[in-house]
């Protein structure tokens, strides 16, 4: 099964991307985690995406097919995968359908999870991550079990940049601008679903199964 999560930051997209993977034993491709690793290990594509990502702005494209493009070369993509984060644009889009194709695939089903303004901010601002092993928690939905220490690896958690307000609210600009159109793309092809990310992770992830059958 080829998947593809789509959704505004803070919905909710990633954690039902790793449930999902894990019952389906499908990776989950996240750019937002390879990225923030290229940064992590300043890499010369951390060094230039780094810029991009404080200030709340999109990666440009060629950046991030380049990434995807070798990633999904590897062995546990060909039974099948997750996209988390890509395509974010409809030229994004129009490269993964050309990469596809050389291997005789397609997308299966396009998952749109949608939430209110207000709570993906409230959402956000509470969100910390851990800088060593990239785990993720929330303050009022997940905690950690020591105040600001990680459960797996016992690092100082950190708010990332880009769990701030005012960058919040730009990359809220920034995907409805750029990233919405997308939908539209979508719909056309018939293969999106809308799901409902109010409520618990439980919830949302019942309604991602019966959307997906």
């Amino acid at each position: 099964m080829r998947l593809i999560f789509l959704g505004p930051p803070g919905v909710g997209k990633g954690t039902q991307a790793e449930r999902l993977s894990a019952q389906r034993r499908i990776p989950k491709i996240s750019t937002g985690d390879i990225l923030r690793e290229a940064v992590q290990k300043k890499t010369s594509l951390g060094v230039q995406a780094k810029s991009f990502i404080d200030g709340g702005k999109l990666v440009p494209d060629a950046v991030v097919i380049g990434i995807i493009r070798e990633r999904m070369k590897e062995a546990d993509s060909k039974e099948g995968f997750i996209l988390d984060g890509f395509p974010r644009t409809v030229p994004q889009a129009q490269a993964l359908i050309s990469m596809l194709l050389q291997d005789q695939r397609s997308i299966d089903r396009v998952l749109n999870f949608e939430l209110a303004d207000d709570e993906l901010i409230r959402r956000l601002t509470g969100r910390r991550s851990c800088p060593n092993c990239q785990a993720v928690y929330h303050l009022e939905y997940n905690p950690p079990k020591k105040p600001e220490l990680c459960d797996r690896c016992s690092g100082k958690l950190i708010q990332r940049s880009d769990d701030q307000p005012e960058t919040i609210r730009k990359r809220l600009e920034v995907y409805r601008s750029q990233t919405w159109p997308l939908v539209r793309f979508y719909e056309e092809q018939g293969v999106l679903r809308r799901i409902d990310g109010s409520g618990t992770p439980e919830e949302v992830y019942a309604r991602l199964t019966a959307a997906i059958g």
